[in-house]
């Protein structure tokens, strides 16, 4: 099993993880974000799930008004080639995904829908925030 640290890969394009959170949670939300192995995300999802293997987003309200969401970024980077996607618009495809399960929402077509738009809004945040001058 890999336990070697996976990590975002460097470059000029950030992750717009408040305007994201802000965006679909509003300002008022209380957000945690952890990035965590493939070995914590299994024990997470065995204690709350009862699934015996790692995820690559879980997604934990706390209150209204309050959450926690764990990127697993080994599997990650495993599952990125399923949606055929680079392993930077992934991550930030699984921040929006646990968002939106914070939101309320349920795996389904509007879900996909709202997370095809969140998607395309980071990128276009991204490369306006960081264009050359």
């Amino acid at each position: 099993m890999n336990t070697a640290p996976a990590r975002l890969p460097a470059g000029r394009f950030s992750i717009p993880f408040t305007n994201l959170k802000n965006s679909v949670l509003g300002l008022d939300f209380e957000l945690s974000l952890v990035f965590v192995d493939n070995i914590f995300s299994k024990r997470l999802n065995r204690t709350y799930r009862g699934k015996n293997k790692s995820a690559d987003v879980l997604s934990f309200p706390l209150s209204k008004k309050s959450g926690e969401i764990f990127i697993d970024l080994i599997t990650a980077k495993k599952e990125m080639g399923k949606f055929q996607m680079p392993y930077r618009k992934f991550v930030t495809f699984l921040f929006i995904h646990g968002l939106l399960h914070l939101k309320g929402m349920k795996h389904g077509t509007t879900m996909e829908r709202r997370e095809k738009k969140l998607l395309n809004d980071a990128s276009n945040y991204s490369r306006y925030r960081h264009r050359d001058l």
